[in-house]
C-alpha cells in the first residue's frame, strides 16, 4: 500500500515559505496546513496574544492534525520554519507512515529582513499572532541573524529553493522533485 506525501516546506521566516506551500498545494491539489494560519485561527478564536503555552498547543496541535491526516492516508504539504532541534524528532516520527520530502526556501539575509520589516508594516497584527517584531533581527539568537536559523537535517530528499525572485528550480521542476520519490 502506498503512504501518502508529506511534503514540508521550510526555511526562516519571511523566506517564501507561504507563497510556495500555496502555488504547490493549487498545483498538486494537495491540502495545506500552515503552522502559523492555526495560530491565527486560535488566536482568533480566544483572543488573547501569542505566548509560549499557545505555541506549545499550536505545535502539538499541528502535528495531531499531520498525524490523523496521514493516518487516513492523505498525502500533505506542511509550512512552517521548521528547525532542526525543535522538530527533527517529530518528523522522524512520521517517516515511518508517510514519504516525507523537504523543501528548503532560500534567499539572501538581506531580502528575509527586508521582506520581513515588509510583512510587519503590511500586517501588524503579526506581533500578536506570532510574536513577530524586530527583535528577530537583532537578538544575537534571532531567526533573521547569521546562523539563527538551523536548518533541518534530516534523512530524506531535500530541495533548495532560490525565492529571490521567481522560483529557482520552478515550480514544475519542483513539482518533478516531489513526484519522483513518491
Amino acid at each position: 500500500m502506498n503512504k501518502p506525501l508529506l511534503v514540508v516546506v521550510t526555511g526562516r521566516p519571511a523566506s517564501g515559505k507561504t507563497t510556495l506551500s500555496r502555488i504547490l498545494s493549487q498545483k498538486m491539489k494537495c491540502p495545506l496546513i500552515s503552522r502559523d494560519e492555526l495560530k491565527e485561527g486560535y488566536i482568533n478564536t480566544v483572543g488573547c496574544q501569542i505566548d509560549d503555552s499557545i505555541n506549545w498547543h499550536i505545535y502539538n496541535t499541528f502535528f495531531e492534525l499531520i498525524e490523523l491526516l496521514i493516518s487516513k492516508k492523505i498525502s500533505i504539504i506542511i509550512e512552517a520554519a521548521f528547525q532542526n532541534k525543535l522538530w527533527k524528532q517529530k518528523l522522524i516520527d512520521l517517516m515511518d507512515k508517510a514519504d516525507v520530502r523537504a523543501i528548503l526556501c532560500q534567499t539572501s539575509l538581506d531580502i528575509t529582513k527586508s521582506r520581513f520589516v515588509e510583512r510587519l508594516s503590511r500586517e501588524p497584527e503579526r506581533e500578536r499572532n506570532h510574536g513577530d517584531d524586530l527583535s528577530l533581527l537583532t537578538e544575537s539568537n534571532g531567526l533573521l541573524t547569521e546562523g539563527g536559523y538551523e536548518v533541518l537535517d534530516l534523512d530524506i530528499p531535500m530541495l533548495e529553493v532560490d525565492t529571490t525572485k521567481n522560483y529557482k528550480p520552478d515550480i514544475e521542476q519542483i513539482q518533478f522533485f516531489l513526484k519522483q520519490h513518491y
